[in-house]
């Protein structure tokens, strides 16, 4: 047995449905990862690759194709965000990453390119049906994941309500593709991003003010 074939072995059954062993694992490492980014702490990004790369396996098995998509772009955007931590933590004086609210040239960055990315891979998606079963909905998490990682790599407190409003499709979506695991665990996410929000928030009046990138007005 290879080692996809394992990961998606049933690891145990709830409420009528099989929760596969890579839905579980990459849940539960993504799970880690958003806590270990409240906390500020590098590690949530290698954390994070590696529950992308084992959630491959689980989207793969669902058949959503938008889903395997979104996890080899997690773990391309993890890499990056990893670095830009990196970089980040040299200029805070506690070693960790300075948080902040985003620019208006910042968010509407970020608010255009979700909802014109949106609407350019749920036109893929319905172009060709065989990548999802679901096409509008798996393409608005699709997005709103990689915007979410975005602003966390930036440090920008928008970053949780990113979350917050993939949290309110991720949900149903999640059990009505047959992984009830991943659907338990974005219910966790709500309460972390809550609690999450309002530590970076409270952080982002504190902290020593982080410079502005070049050209952007507040």
């Amino acid at each position: 047995m290879s080692l996809v074939d394992q990961l998606n072995a049933t690891a145990f059954s709830a409420f009528g449905q099989d929760v596969m062993w890579s839905d579980m694992t990459g849940n539960l490492a993504g799970l880690a990862a958003l806590a270990l980014g409240w906390r500020r702490s590098i590690f949530t990004w290698p954390v994070q690759l590696l529950s992308g790369l084992i959630l491959v396996a689980a989207y793969t098995a669902a058949q959503l194709g938008g889903g395997v998509g979104k996890q080899l772009l997690v773990v391309t955007v993890a890499l990056w965000g990893w670095r830009q931590w990196q970089l980040g933590r040299r200029q805070s004086g506690d070693g960790q990453i300075v948080v902040r609210f985003a620019t208006w040239p910042e968010r509407a960055v970020l608010a255009i390119g979700t909802a014109v990315g949106t609407l350019v891979v749920g036109g893929l998606f319905s172009a060709f049906p065989d990548l999802s079963w679901n096409p509008w909905p798996d393409a608005y998490i699709f997005v709103g994941t990689l915007a979410a990682m975005f602003a966390q790599a930036r440090g920008l407190v928008e970053f949780w309500f990113a979350w917050l409003l993939v949290d309110v499709v991720g949900v149903p979506l999640a059990f009505s593709s047959g992984l009830p695991f991943s659907g338990l665990v974005y219910v966790v996410y709500l309460f972390l991003v809550l609690w999450g929000l309002r530590d970076w928030w409270r952080r982002s009046r504190t902290a020593d003010p982080r410079p502005v990138p070049e050209g952007a007005t507040t």
